[in-house]
């Protein structure tokens, strides 16, 4: 009997500890708490902009881009963006290469020759883009899904959270960019 006790004591000590930190990480999410930035795909970002419309932010990458690794690695990581990403855009990462389709307002964007041996560039991100293809490239879209900005090339973080709250905060629409970008400070007091 007192062998079955400490069975029992073992198993509990060990398991209560994973559970508890699964309700704890589950709760954080739920409740929107993140250490990182809820990225999704366009289809993803489409279908919860019609539930709840927010801008969205795509970054267009390729999966041998150093500068785009180190953006990850960097400034999407920094807790300051990571926050305000997730409250106020629908973040979308988006290969510039990828092989699969994206279907977008009935039109099906597809890359035209599929081969993993060749880079081509897929439909959707050279839309965006204007065929402009530059890697990292971040494009800014409005909850109707109209192109606010592109902005080609790595972004430290200082200068994502200008380019975040100008577009976030819809001061695009009042407030020229040179003008607020002279004003803004980064603890968000203008």
């Amino acid at each position: 009997m007192r062998m079955k006790r400490f069975y029992f004591t073992y198993i509990v000590l060990m398991i209560l500890p994973l559970l508890l930190f699964s309700q704890t990480n589950n709760g954080n999410e739920k409740s929107g708490n993140t250490d990182k930035i809820t990225w999704m795909t366009f289809e993803q970002a489409v279908e919860m902009n019609k539930k709840k419309p927010k801008k969205i932010f795509i970054d267009v990458y390729t999966h041998w881009c150093g500068w785009c690794k180190r953006m990850d690695a960097t400034t999407f990581s920094d807790p300051v963006i990571v926050k305000y990403m997730n409250e106020n855009f629908y973040a979308v990462k988006l290969n510039a290469e990828q092989k699969e389709p994206v279907t977008f307002n009935t039109h099906s964007f597809t890359n035209p020759n599929p081969d993993p041996n060749i880079r081509t560039v897929h439909e959707l991100a050279s839309s965006l883009l204007d065929n402009k293809m530059q890697y990292p490239t971040t494009v800014y879209l409005d909850e109707k899904f109209q192109r606010l900005h592109i902005q080609a090339g790595y972004l430290q973080v200082d200068f994502l959270n200008v380019l975040l709250h100008y577009f976030g905060d819809d001061k695009y629409k009042t407030v020229k960019w040179e003008d607020f970008q002279q004003t803004y400070k980064s603890d968000g007091n203008k």
